[in-house]
């Protein structure tokens, strides 16, 4: 395929991208002291650490709290986007139910939302998915939410295909 009918199918699934996928779950606050967030930048990759940036530079430009870097979440964000560039599932929100149940074994939280992109052939494909977010209002809502967690996961599969997905969580 040509790189600028890759460049347009790109672009037709970042703009059709599936519009942000919210879930509420009203916990009771927990009885224990919470998990603490984790940010261990060394197990993130440039582009996962690239998306959370962009992200929390949007969210001041808004004046709106950062959003914390949390591994378990990260580790749901990067398992789907590794799903989707293996053709495991979709390029879709199919399972976020499921993500965010596991995330919750370990974080009581109180809402949840996701974002996910695909794109190829850019040289920088995580400010191309970002700002096809920001233009999106499903996703522009998760990322303007009331959210204080967040967990990205980024892959390139063999065809050079980007699959990124950010899951939003308040903590409960």
């Amino acid at each position: 395929m040509p790189l600028s009918a890759r460049i347009a199918l790109g672009m037709l699934f970042l703009a059709a991208g599936l519009s942000g996928c919210d879930i509420f779950n009203n916990q009771p606050p927990p009885s224990t002291p919470a998990t603490q967030p984790t940010s261990n930048s060394g197990s993130y990759t440039t582009l996962e650490q690239s998306v959370h940036e962009q992200i929390n530079q949007y969210r001041q430009s808004q004046n709106l709290p950062p959003l914390t870097l949390n591994a378990e979440i990260s580790k749901e964000a990067k398992a789907h986007s590794q799903a989707m560039a293996n053709g495991t599932v979709a390029f879709s929100h199919d399972g976020f139910e499921g993500r965010v149940k596991e995330i919750g074994t370990s974080i009581n939280y109180r809402s949840a939302a996701e974002n996910v992109a695909y794109n190829q052939g850019y040289s920088d494909p995580v400010t191309q998915a970002v700002q096809g977010w920001i233009k999106s209002p499903g996703h522009l809502k998760n990322i303007q939410g009331d959210f204080n967690l967040t967990g990205i996961g980024v892959v390139q599969n063999a065809k050079g295909e980007y699959y990124l997905t950010q899951i939003f969580i308040k903590r409960g």
